[in-house]
Formats: C-alpha cells, structure tokens, sequence
C-alpha cells in the first residue's frame, strides 16, 4: 500500500471498523519479519555525537512528522507529561520500502534476505520504549512482544482487539480509504497522511497499553536503515550461546564470541528459528534478547576509539539513512546523540514485558496473551525513578509462559539468564562465554556495559 497503489475509490464508504478488518495487513511472509530499529535509532544518535557538522544537515533532511504537535485534545497526545524524563517509541517497521514509499535498492534487497518490495506491510514489528530520565540515572530500554493481543486505540473504529503491531496498519489503510472516499488524489500527501495515521493509532495503542504512559518521541525505522547503519560500524562483536543456523534469515553463526559483518547482523537480531536442530527453540521473546543484546553490545563497542570517526564515510551512509527513517519534529537529534553518547558506557538496561503464554485470536492468529494489569504494573516498577538505597529492578512477574519449556539448568553467564526469573543481571563479563541454554533467555533485565552472550 505505497502512493502510487492505494485502495481504488469506493463508491459508498464503509465502516471504520469494516475499514479495518478488511485492510488488515497480512505479510505475505509473516514469518521473515524485519530486524531492531532502536539500534537504528541509538547508533545514527551516538553517530551524530561525532559527526559534528553532519548532525546539523541530517536534523534538516531527516523525514519529520508533526503528529505530536497535535491538539492536545486528540488521542494520541490525551496523556499529560508529568515528569521531565523522555519517554521514545522505537517503532521497526515490516515495509520493505523507503520512508516515502518507494522501493529500494536491488543490493539493499539482496543483503536483507527478506524478500522484495512486495513482501511485508505496515506492522510495527518491533516496538520499544526507551525511557531517558532527566537526573542523568540508568536508562531503560523495554521491549514490546509484537504480537500482543491487546485493544487497539487511536483511529475512527479501533477499540477491538488485535496484536499491538497492527494498530499502525488498520489506521494506515481506514485513512487511505476515507481521504480517497472525500476525493482527495492518489498521491505521495495522500500516502503520508495515511502514514501518519499509522504513526498516531500505534502510539495512542502503545501507550493506553502500558498503562497510559506519554510518549514524547517516536523514530521510525526501516529494514534498510538498520542495514545501512550496520555498514558503519561493521565488524561487529556478538556471542552466540551455539552454533546456529537458519535458512529462513539466512543466519549462520558458530558458538561463542565473533564478529560479523552488516548483512549477518540483519540475519543476527532477525533469526527465530533454528532450521539445523527442530530440538533448539526459539520464540519471538528471544528474538527481542537478540536485539537487546545487539543494541548492547553496538553501544560498548561506540566506546571504543576510532569507531565512528571516518566522517566522509558517516555522511554517506547518514544520507542514505535519512531516507529510511521517520522522527517527530520535536526531536532534536543533536541533543539526542548528547544523551546516546552516556548510554555507550552501559548506562542502560534491557527489558522485555512479560506475556502468560500464547494462544489463538477468533480469528486464527497466532498471539502472545497478555495480563494488562501485571503489564502496567511492570512498566510503572522499570520506569520509576530509583530509590536512595537501591536502584529500581526488573518485577518478578516477568517469567516464561506457562507453555512454554523451562530454560535449561546448566550455568548461563549472569548477564544473560538470571538465576531467577526476572532479577536483576550482574554486569557483563568482560570475556562472555556461551551457555547451553536450549530455550529461553528473554526474562529479566540485560544490562549494558558489555557483549551479553544469547541464543
């Protein structure tokens, strides 16, 4: 659903909730789904913190949305600011086209191993609140399970129930259809107010989700841009638990600590599957831990000297960023890469929201069920400002689903898998070694500061 292919003009216009349903947006390939956009977003901030004069021209060329510029009095900025923390939705989006909805390079493509233009939609298929706090204490990343089956808001119809990915495609193609209903063109400001529609519901979705919590930034990000921004900092050093590959992502990785190049960290923070061994599992939640610890171990590594000092080579890839990734025009990325430049020295931990367990929607879909209350609890206990004494944990809710296999007994480093289910991790080893772990390694909180070994 690009401009230059919207819905044909309807003679009578339907429902907004029939509008929804039956513009649902189905991945031709719901199983090859996009990568992280926070690492995206984190390393093109901590990028700019030494680019200098870059910084100003990217800040200017980026793609801006004025969505949170809103009348206060529209959903998606209903929820009052109350403290001076900033609050970011990463949103990573399945579309394999840029920004302005267009296709991508054929060698952009071929490194992602995720298909062509026609492949993917609209769905928010990664989503992840970085919460900054204004005193300068530890920052928290969390990590939104896509297929939450949560109530949609933000958009004429949503209030049904649907995986929290999708709130951005139901409103996307329910304004598509009523501005082309009201005879407006079929063009590229057509296709961006159906984008920003998108951009408004997932928001409003996200936020009534975590229990009414204001976001004051979102960055938008495609497959691409996290590509590109892999191309800069390549090599990159990861630590896998053992050997793994997957022919669906393209993965292909020994055990232990290695360093990959821009197409295998695609591959890295995409693969869900282990194609080699049916006995090895993994779940979307150890995809998320895979992201975290990629983010983790970009940020230690933007610590190291030299990493992104070729200036002319970091302004040709940030213009090619540019056009793949999508801000608010409220965020000042200059003062973002100021705050990203702290977080490289492990001012940062990694959570992901606890699901209890997975199941089906009536309508046949594959989802994580979700206790609302034990969410919101959670996101209240990570998000508040740490005590005096000690600093704020990870709750103890945060376990393995009830059907899910338990995580294998043998000893996993500390900052991976916590000896109890949603404590907090100990500080990466400066020598990471992989475990045996056969299942999950997604609970509790990973922390920066290191290489965190995962599945």
């Amino acid at each position: 659903m690009r401009a230059q292919s919207l819905p044909p003009r309807a003679q009578t216009a339907p429902t907004p909730v029939q509008v929804a349903r039956r513009f649902r947006v189905r991945p031709l390939w719901p199983r090859i789904l996009l990568a992280v956009g926070t690492t995206t977003a984190v390393v093109v901030a901590g990028g700019l913190a030494y680019a200098g004069a870059t910084a100003a021209q990217i800040n200017s060329n980026i793609h801006r949305s004025d969505i949170l510029l809103a009348d206060p009095s529209q959903t998606v900025q209903s929820v009052p600011k109350l403290t001076a923390d900033t609050n970011i939705l990463v949103m990573g989006m399945d579309s394999r086209l840029g920004e302005d909805g267009k296709p991508l390079p054929a060698d952009v493509y071929d490194a992602l191993h995720a298909g062509g233009d026609d492949v993917g939609g609209y769905n928010a298929n990664v989503l992840m609140l970085l919460h900054i706090p204004a005193d300068g204490s530890k920052a928290t990343a969390l990590s939104i399970p896509r297929d939450d089956y949560v109530q949609t808001a933000g958009f004429p119809g949503a209030g049904f129930k649907a995986k929290i990915k999708e709130a951005y495609g139901y409103a996307l193609a329910a304004e598509q259809t009523a501005l082309l209903n009201e005879g407006k063109a079929n063009d590229d400001a057509t296709y961006q107010a159906a984008r920003d529609a998108g951009r408004k519901a997932e928001i409003a979705t996200v936020s009534k989700f975590l229990g009414s919590v204001h976001i004051d930034h979102f960055v938008e990000v495609t497959m691409a841009a996290f590509y590109q921004v892999a191309q800069v900092i390549a090599p990159i050093t990861v630590c896998i638990n053992r050997a793994t590959k997957d022919t669906f992502s393209g993965a292909d990785f020994k055990a232990g600590t290695q360093q990959i190049d821009a197409k295998q960290a695609v591959a890295f923070v995409r693969q869900r599957r282990d194609t080699s061994d049916s006995t090895y599992f993994f779940t979307d939640l150890d995809r998320e831990r895979r992201q975290q610890a990629f983010i983790a171990s970009v940020l230690h590594q933007l610590k190291q000297a030299g990493t992104l000092t070729d200036i002319p080579k970091m302004q040709g890839v940030f213009d090619a960023v540019s056009k793949n990734i999508a801000v608010d025009s409220g965020l000042d990325l200059i003062q973002l890469a100021q705050q990203a430049t702290s977080l490289t020295g492990g001012n940062i931990s990694f959570s992901t929201l606890p699901i209890t367990g997975f199941g089906w929607s009536p309508e046949g879909a594959s989802i994580n069920t979700v206790d609302v209350a034990q969410v919101q609890a959670t996101v209240k206990t990570l998000l508040a400002p740490p005590s005096p004494s000690s600093t704020a944990a990870a709750p103890t809710s945060q376990a393995s689903p009830s059907n899910a296999p338990a995580p294998a007994a043998t000893g996993a480093p500390a900052a991976q898998a916590p000896a109890e289910p949603g404590a907090p991790a100990q500080a990466t080893m400066a020598t990471p070694s992989p475990t045996a772990n056969t299942y999950a390694d997604w609970t509790g909180s990973l922390q920066g500061g290191g290489i965190p070994c995962v599945k």
